[in-house]
């Protein structure tokens, strides 16, 4: 990994580089973030270079972060990967360290859970994802694993969502379980 990771802090052209994409994606899909100024987004951002940090960790992996909503009561704004298809620098990774650790053979790199941690984001929760789904369609052709209540997790299951046939469903697979279409989608407040 990069010395720049390592810091958890980017460099003002790295910064520069991230602000312009995500202004450009902002104001190409306005839908997603009615009656949000940009200009306020900035400078929060601007005031929280960690979060910048884990935004382009988002951004580089293929997620396309864009904000999706600002919850009042805690003055935060709220980023989604919303690229097409589940990111593809997140793809082919089981759910968890458990999940990993329980295959005998053929062990992906990474897990969900594990690269999420690492750029300082959460997994979408299926609450998340489908309010994701009503902003436009998501994952028709991919799958990305979601926070998975404990309750499914101590059976050994893990959830996913996708959207198929105008549906969006939400369903199950071992936690060991990786495939080549299935990566996660991050959510990070700021």
């Amino acid at each position: 990994m990069k010395s720049v990771a390592t810091k958890k802090a980017l460099s003002p052209s790295q910064t520069d580089k991230l602000l312009k994409a995500l202004y450009a994606r902002f104001e190409e899909n306005m839908n997603r973030h009615k009656g949000v100024d940009w200009a306020k987004v900035q400078a929060r951002l601007e005031a929280n270079p960690d979060k910048l940090w884990s935004l382009n960790e988002m951004e580089t992996s293929g997620g396309e972060p864009d904000v999706v909503g600002f919850d009042k009561k805690a003055g935060e704004y709220i980023f989604f990967d919303c690229a097409a298809e589940s990111p593809t620098g997140r793809r082919s990774v089981c759910y968890d360290r458990e999940g990993l650790e329980s295959r005998k053979e053929h062990r992906p790199e990474n897990t969900a859970i594990d690269m999420a941690a690492a750029m300082g984001v959460e997994l979408l929760t299926e609450e998340q994802y489908r309010d994701l789904q009503k902003l436009g369609h998501f994952d028709a052709k991919t799958s990305s694993w979601l926070k998975t209540p404990a309750e499914i997790r101590k059976h050994g299951g893990a959830i996913f969502g996708d959207y198929r046939y105008d549906h969006v469903f939400v369903y199950h697979n071992g936690a060991q379980s990786y495939y080549g279409a299935r990566a996660f989608r991050g959510a990070l407040r700021v």
